[in-house]
């Protein structure tokens, strides 16, 4: 009998093993750079590519970006860099690929790092797969014309000096 238990449990452990290789990890991710210069308000894009490294099709994923700041003490709020972080993707069949551009807009100057992490549907205990990380350096915008007020801020006191003389020089002729 115990000849018997222990095949029994050795049959066991075998199936649970193969069972955990199937539902293991076969995706891969990767991104088309891995280093971004930009400026303050400026837009940006980069693309990920989820890849099915096994045989089977794979359902259920979702991959999400996230952004976070590589220096101490600056809050990012992500929903601020872009308003589409979360695809639910289609199936992904053995072997095949999906590219996704991710759109964000700078809105932090100095180092961002931003990633992209695929995790199951389902919830699984397993832990997402992610991307090597973007490393996005973001120089700050120094302008003397911003939004396009010089003009008028130069402008109107100019304009009203202008009305003002005009009018002094007029009432000296009369």
């Amino acid at each position: 009998m115990r000849l018997g238990s222990l095949v029994l449990a050795t049959l066991a452990a075998f199936a649970l093993a193969s069972a955990a290789d199937a539902g293991s990890n076969v995706v891969s991710v990767n991104v088309d750079r891995n280093a971004i210069s930009t400026a303050l308000g400026h837009k940006f894009v980069f693309r990920s590519t989820i890849a099915n490294d096994g045989a089977t099709p794979v359902r259920g994923l979702i991959a999400h970006l996230n952004v976070l700041s590589l220096r101490k003490g600056v809050y990012i709020d992500p929903e601020d860099w872009s308003s589409h972080r979360t695809r639910y993707l289609a199936p992904i069949p053995g072997g095949g690929s999906v590219t996704l551009a991710w759109k964000l807009q700078a809105v932090n100057a100095g180092r961002i790092g931003v990633y992209v992490a695929v995790l199951r549907q389902s919830g699984a205990a397993q832990s997402p797969v992610t991307a090597p990380t973007v490393h996005v350096t973001i120089a700050r915008r120094k302008t003397l014309n911003a939004g396009g007020v010089l003009p008028l801020a130069l402008g109107i006191p100019a304009l009203l000096g202008a009305l003002t003389l005009a009018v002094r020089a007029r009432r000296r002729a009369a």
